[in-house]
């Protein structure tokens, strides 16, 4: 049984933001930053970068999940390092195993796939709006660096390993998101899937677009540089962010756990 002090400790506020535009702008662009910021390190000083990402999660992860209710500064943090750490995860098995980005893509996939079937199992729902529970919270950010690994190899999949090149990856993974989007729109798509559909590909949408800026012409990208790109892209993010824990539009209504179930004071909008 669990003592009062640590039920007081327990999220009673939705750990993590509304869903638009807005939203989903901060996202790819975390996605292109870890891309280009591990690419970046990693050209730089593999242990430097190893440390910068390890020590980075571990304290970013740390804080978010410190606090009992959603704040855009340290939610979009983690998100961030996360990028870059799962990253480095997908490159790291790569270049330091030798295991091809063919192998490495279905089996982040089926990673993906089990942290969504036992966070199911054991919350009977994968909605964010669910997120008031430091288990379910677990189990989120479980989902979210499952997918940016494997979204990361799935980018590097299409443009490097099926010499698709980076633009051509970004066409692709543009259209896969468009159908979660009008399955959700014109055909009724359950909002869940749709989210957690165009979640995942968002990964290796944004990725595919930073590296397309960043990588050399030789190797199909633009040649500003990884570095530049990063810088670029930090700066971008700190102003959304920043806007976003100014403005507060961004914070889900009041929720309250109990007995497995989610009481809110209005209707939950649909993510997506």
């Amino acid at each position: 049984m669990r003592t009062a002090a640590a039920a007081t400790r327990e999220p009673l506020k939705a750990k993590v933001p509304e869903i638009g535009l807005i939203f989903w702008a901060i996202k790819l662009l975390t996605t292109g930053i870890g891309e280009t910021t591990s690419d970046f390190l990693g050209q730089t000083d593999v242990a430097m970068a190893g440390v910068v990402g390890v020590v980075g999660v571990v304290y970013a992860l740390r804080r978010q999940l410190n606090r009992t209710e959603y704040r855009a500064a340290d939610y979009w943090f983690a998100v961030l390092m996360v990028a870059v750490f799962g990253t480095m995860v997908a490159d790291g098995i790569r270049d330091g195993a030798g295991i091809g980005y063919g192998v490495t893509t279905p089996l982040f996939a089926i990673a993906v796939a089990a942290v969504f079937f036992f966070w199911h199992r054991s919350e009977g729902t994968l909605s964010i709006h669910s997120i008031t529970t430091r288990r379910r919270e677990k189990f989120y950010w479980a989902a979210v660096l499952a997918t940016f690994a494997f979204g990361t190899a799935a980018g590097d999949l299409t443009a490097l390993s099926m010499h698709m090149g980076f633009f051509a990856s970004v066409l692709f993974f543009a259209a896969a998101i468009a159908v979660p989007a009008l399955g959700w729109w014109r055909f009724g798509l359950n909002p869940i899937a749709g989210f957690w559909a165009a979640y995942v590909i968002t990964r290796p949408l944004g990725a595919s677009f930073a590296d397309w800026f960043g990588k050399p012409v030789a190797g199909t990208g633009l040649g500003l540089g990884d570095g530049p790109v990063s810088a670029a892209g930090l700066i971008a993010f700190a102003a959304l962010v920043a806007y976003v824990a100014i403005r507060r539009h961004d914070i889900q209504p009041h929720a309250v756990h109990h007995a497995g179930h989610v009481r809110v004071g209005r209707p939950q909008p649909a993510e997506g």
